[in-house]
């Protein structure tokens, strides 16, 4: 069986994997590690590339996952490296994200706001149903607040743009978080959103399924 290394997205855990059918392979997840004081996203990877033990694994990414993901192939050598709803290189991070970036006014926003659900996180996530709703609630409050202003620091202020040999990009229709049109995808899926794990999970499931085998 293929080893499988699923890294989740900014905001989100193990539970955004979890419609996802890897009946077929081995995964392990990544388990987010509390980032020092400044820390680089490259040497962050670093670290938590020591998580990685087996031979030539394929990388599959969530989002801010999906960069980290992009990172950690360049210390660990990798069959493939699958985005989900993710940006290969800092020119698929829309514009309006990056002006705030440079003017820091990202760091001003209190972690407390970015972990409350609301009917604007469920808009953006693409969240439709209460049972959607309520775990995206649940995985923003088991957020660390540290990991997670650190994190919209590093999406912001990402410098890379090295695509690596091997790396297939799925991305969703609708997403709003990271629109199609900044994207150059290989994969799309209709009507897909930032969430589309969760709610078009046979679809993906069915895809990524193809791509490894």
């Amino acid at each position: 069986m293929k080893q499988i290394y699923l890294f989740s997205g900014l905001g989100a855990d193990y539970r955004a994997f979890e419609k996802l059918d890897f009946s077929d392979f081995y995964i392990t997840h990544i388990n987010w590690i509390i980032p020092n004081k400044d820390e680089s996203i490259e040497n962050y990877a670093y670290r938590i590339s020591i998580q990685i033990k087996a031979k030539n694994p394929i990388l599959i990414g969530l989002s801010f996952g999906g960069m980290v993901a992009v990172e950690v192939a360049k210390f660990v050598e990798v069959e493939k490296i699958i985005l989900l709803a993710s940006a290969k290189t800092k020119y698929e991070i829309p514009f309006y994200y990056k002006i705030p970036g440079k003017l820091k006014l990202h760091k001003l926003i209190p972690a407390s706001i970015l972990k409350r659900a609301n009917f604007l996180s469920y808009w953006f996530f693409g969240v439709e149903n209460k049972s959607e709703k309520q775990l995206l609630k649940s995985i923003l409050k088991d957020t660390d607040s540290i990991f997670l202003k650190w994190a919209l620091d590093k999406i912001v202020t990402w410098k890379n743009t090295v695509t690596k040999k091997g790396l297939i990009h799925i991305h969703g229709t609708s997403d709003r978080i990271l629109p199609l049109k900044f994207v150059k995808a290989d994969f799309k899926i209709k009507n897909g959103c930032h969430f589309m794990t969760l709610n078009k999970n046979i679809e993906l499931s069915n895809l990524i399924e193809s791509i490894i085998t």
